[in-house]
């Protein structure tokens, strides 16, 4: 990257899925329910002007893009979490006790699964890897919270503390260094 290039970066958040609805933690062959299917079709608008787009290689996330009629690059520095041994699986399968350790430290991660320090260092090295342009990325909530940590240099904790519900879009720049230019809820409807 040169650094009189500037970087326009939109991360959406892929659309909802019934384990989200349910509290489950991440499975990345889970495709979309059906009403977060209706969510990204209402969500529909131009996406065109972006340079390039690149998409988690998770269900979710490339039914999103598909429904928006993005076509996308699949990356796989942008895939969700990974939940290891908890990977779709809820509170009631994993156990109150087991969920209450998780909640108290969940920048560790689930057993056998990464820790948010690892989500951040792999979403970072491709943020900062990233040429400059105006990028589109169809993603998860743990991977916009990790390039949110990396691009304004926070504590991992300090991330976690923001909600990114699906669809949420954060738009972040670049010219000499990572700025956050809006955090757009959803539309509600």
């Amino acid at each position: 990257m040169t650094s009189a290039a500037a970087t326009r970066l939109t991360l959406l958040c892929a659309g909802a899925t019934r384990g989200l609805r349910e509290g489950r933690f991440p499975d990345p062959a889970e495709p979309l329910d059906d009403g977060g299917r209706a969510k990204v079709r209402a969500a529909a608008r131009d996406w065109s002007g972006f340079d390039r787009c690149f998409v988690s290689p998770a269900a979710s996330a490339i039914g999103t893009a598909a429904l928006l009629g993005i076509k996308a690059a699949r990356e796989p520095a942008l895939r969700d979490a990974d939940a290891g041994d908890w990977a779709g699986r809820g509170m009631d399968e994993i156990g109150e006790a087991a969920f209450a350790r998780w909640l108290a430290a969940p920048e560790q991660g689930a057993p056998g699964g990464e820790s948010m320090a690892t989500v951040r260092a792999r979403v970072g090295a491709w943020l900062d890897a990233l040429d400059a342009g105006r990028v589109l990325v169809m993603t998860h909530a743990a991977v916009i919270r990790a390039g949110l940590a990396h691009a304004l240099a926070v504590p991992d904790s300090s991330v976690l503390a923001i909600d990114v519900a699906p669809l949420t879009r954060v738009i972040l720049s670049r010219h000499g260094r990572w700025r956050l230019q809006a955090l757009v809820p959803p539309r509600e409807g």
